[in-house]
């Protein structure tokens, strides 16, 4: 199979059949093999009925139904491990990604060579206050990750069908799918320029400043885990030595200070008058919980069995 075009979606009844009619007009202009992998993220409107409907006349589709709403990352997973094409080709079912783009994006991974090719949506049909947050947010993330993208968020990719077997995504983490190739050992990573469409039908679901924090958080965690992930103990181990040890430095001084007026008959406050002794006392607590709590939770976290359990009521 050529193609797999995977498609997350939350309540975006108005706008399927148009792009299923757009996607199948591009595949067959282009006699392309493919398959269109719906995922609905938990939709309370018509979106799976039509999917369904759509079914019936084009083998071509599968779809995925969430019993509840995941989030884009969850849906990207679990399509991601059913897809069958070469090159697979992710896209937003609110039909502000052209199907027109898939030819290049494709030939860009068959032909070119490329493991991953972005989408660059360089001209923009969002408000102010999404767009200027946006531009800070990819200028961290290549800052933070090395690999050089104008839109990371974007949509639209193309990659080469062992980019998204190697790859696990999972949280909110679709953001951060070139960094996650890169990881990965997937280096050869490109870009290009696609049209951006102005929102047709419905509102955007993902709006709101939440996700820009979050996006943030989940960057610095990417960023902690390609740098400590398989050796945790050179952060934990490092920093909670050091606490220790500045600890323990610290109990010495304060030890040494006492016996030494003890011997000359200085009168001396007790040690435990001293808040140095607390600060230092502290600091070999911390010391040890980040040596020993952090390093464990890193394992629990990363060797989690059930991150990745997401409840699917149907499949076609």
């Amino acid at each position: 199979m050529d193609i797999s075009v995977v498609i997350p979606l939350l309540n975006e009844e108005e706008s399927l059949p148009e792009l299923y009619a757009w996607i199948k007009r591009v595949m067959d202009e282009n006699g392309y093999s493919y398959e269109v992998i719906f995922v609905d993220d938990g939709s309370t409107d018509r979106s799976w009925d039509i999917i369904s409907n759509l079914k019936k006349t084009s083998p071509e589709i599968k779809a995925i139904r969430f019993r509840r709403n995941y989030g884009k990352s969850p849906a990207l997973h679990c399509a991601f491990q059913k897809a069958e094409g070469d090159v697979v080709v992710t896209m937003d079912a609110d039909m502000q990604d052209s199907p027109d783009e898939i030819p290049a994006l494709y030939k860009m991974i068959k032909e070119d060579d490329y493991d991953l090719v972005s989408g660059w949506k360089k001209k923009r049909y969002d408000p102010l206050s999404k767009t200027l947050p946006t531009k800070l947010f990819n200028a961290t993330a290549r800052k933070v990750s090395g690999v050089k993208l104008h839109d990371f968020n974007c949509g639209l990719k193309s990659y080469r069908k062992e980019v998204v077997k190697s790859i696990e995504v999972y949280n909110d983490m679709h953001r951060y799918i070139p960094y996650l190739a890169k990881i990965a050992g997937f280096n050869k990573i490109g870009e290009k320029v696609v049209h951006h469409q102005a929102r047709k039908y419905g509102k955007s679901k993902f709006a709101g400043l939440s996700r820009f924090v979050n996006g943030y958080l989940d960057l610095l965690t990417l960023w902690f885990l390609s740098v400590f992930g398989r050796k945790p103990m050179h952060f934990f181990g490092l920093w909670g030595t050091v606490m220790f040890l500045l600890g323990l430095i610290a109990v010495v001084i304060v030890g040494a200070n006492k016996l030494y007026a003890i011997s000359k008959g200085i009168p001396h406050p007790l040690v435990t008058n001293s808040p140095y002794f607390y600060i230092a006392l502290t600091m070999m607590l911390l010391g040890t919980q980040l040596f020993l709590a952090g390093f464990l939770g890193e394992i629990v976290s990363r060797n989690s069995t059930v991150r990745n359990d997401y409840k699917i009521t149907e499949e076609l």
